[in-house]
């Protein structure tokens, strides 16, 4: 018997039992449910590092959309958020690096 204690898509229980196997489950409390989503985004982001397939990216996605949810929010509110930042602030499309900042009366070599 392998044991996870881990947040698992809403058919991954159908899923293993339909491969011939058992699998004992619990239905987590709002708090309990967003302490697991945080835990998951972790997991996905960490496997997205490693691998870098998109496949881990569309989890992720995943996971925010259920993150905003459960906590009132939606992915269409997540979105125009995401878009309004870039409006005022801008994507990440440049590949911009930012290394130093100073005040204009201060040469950049003296914070060196």
């Amino acid at each position: 018997m392998k044991e996870y204690h881990k947040l698992v898509r809403d058919r991954i229980p159908e899923i293993i039992r339909d491969s011939g196997k058992e699998c004992a489950c619990t239905v987590l409390s709002d708090e309990a449910y967003r302490t697991m989503l945080d835990r998951k985004l972790q997991e996905e982001l960490n496997e997205y590092l490693e691998s870098g397939d998109p496949e881990e990216l569309a989890d992720l996605l995943e996971v925010i959309r259920a993150a905003a949810l459960s906590r009132g929010s939606s992915i269409g509110q997540v979105e125009e958020i995401r878009a309004r930042k870039a409006a005022q602030r801008g994507g990440f499309e440049k590949r911009i690096c930012l290394e130093k900042v100073w005040d204009a009366s201060d040469s950049p070599e003296a914070g060196a």
